[in-house]
């Protein structure tokens, strides 16, 4: 068998030119470092999604705990010292705590008379963003197959009973879903408080603003309430969408000039729904130029 010259008979190894000339591409173009690099970056980011997992699982189990004792002693009748500064805080400390800075962007403060309240949703984010607001004497609602998890899901469950969540039902049950405005609309009437809704009805995560169901309107026009929409810009490079993989970074809430629904009628409510959807798209196409 042929031995190149500069090889040695005893182990027929490749001369040191050779190995050269194999291994010099790939260390000068950097693959192995990129390889290693991007082992170790998920590997780390696996153990901050555990640990920020554990440690949120942690304050709100605090929170639930201190929310339901409070709520005990006061006779479960102080709704707003539960949502408007506990859950705030707690909601603000979890926010804090995953490096996430949230920047208001209005011209007013909000209103303490009766108002409901709009905005798209997008993210896991938003519900804490949501509530880290603080609106006054607001109650917010949820999808009826997400209530469900939660209420058996401690302590987010405890929470959410103790703040008076409402639960609506998906448009796959119509006639629950109708049942549940007439109800919705008589405890606003008498409590006179106000209510947060997601017009989307459910996390629209495509980057595109979803459908807006026209009931939410109804809703408001019924009860001739103003309606306060406010966009929730977070850049999709922290956007943990549907899960908890949130990384750090600001989230902007702009917050838009309150709407009249006087002289809102069934006729028109389609174009006024359409009209309220055009705010978001004009403040998303806006951000995104």
């Amino acid at each position: 068998m042929a031995v190149p010259k500069n090889a040695t008979q005893r182990g027929n190894c490749v001369p040191r030119d050779q190995y050269t000339a194999v291994f010099a591409p790939a260390v000068r173009d950097g693959h192995i470092e990129t390889v290693l690099k991007a082992k170790l970056l998920r590997s780390r980011r696996l153990a901050r999604k555990v640990l920020l997992a554990a440690t949120t699982l942690l304050l709100l189990t605090i929170a639930a705990v201190v929310i339901f004792a409070t709520a005990v002693v006061t006779l479960f009748r102080a709704g707003r010292l539960y949502a408007e500064v506990m859950a705030k805080w707690f909601s603000r400390a979890v926010l804090r705590m995953w490096g996430v800075r949230v920047e208001v962007h209005q011209e007013q403060p909000f209103s303490e008379t009766q108002t409901i309240y709009v905005s798209n949703h997008s993210s896991t984010l938003d519900m804490f963003v949501m509530v880290a607001l603080g609106l006054p004497n607001t109650r917010f609602v949820g999808a009826e197959d997400l209530g469900g998890f939660l209420r058996w899901m401690a302590p987010l469950g405890i929470i959410s009973y103790v703040m008076g969540t409402l639960w609506a039902p998906p448009w796959s049950k119509p006639a629950d879903r109708a049942r549940w405005f007439q109800r919705t609309e008589f405890l606003l009437r008498r409590t006179g408080g106000s209510i947060y809704l997601s017009p989307e009805g459910e996390r629209v995560t495509t980057g595109r603003l979803g459908r807006f169901n026209q009931d939410n309107f109804q809703l408001a026009a019924n009860l001739g309430a103003p309606i306060v929409p406010f966009y929730i810009d977070i850049p999709r490079e922290i956007d943990p969408g549907k899960g908890f993989d949130t990384l750090p970074g600001t989230v902007h809430v702009y917050v838009q000039p309150a709407i009249s629904t006087h002289g809102w009628t069934p006729e028109n409510l389609e174009s006024n729904t359409e009209m309220v959807r055009d705010i978001f798209v004009k403040i998303q196409k806006e951000l995104r130029a």
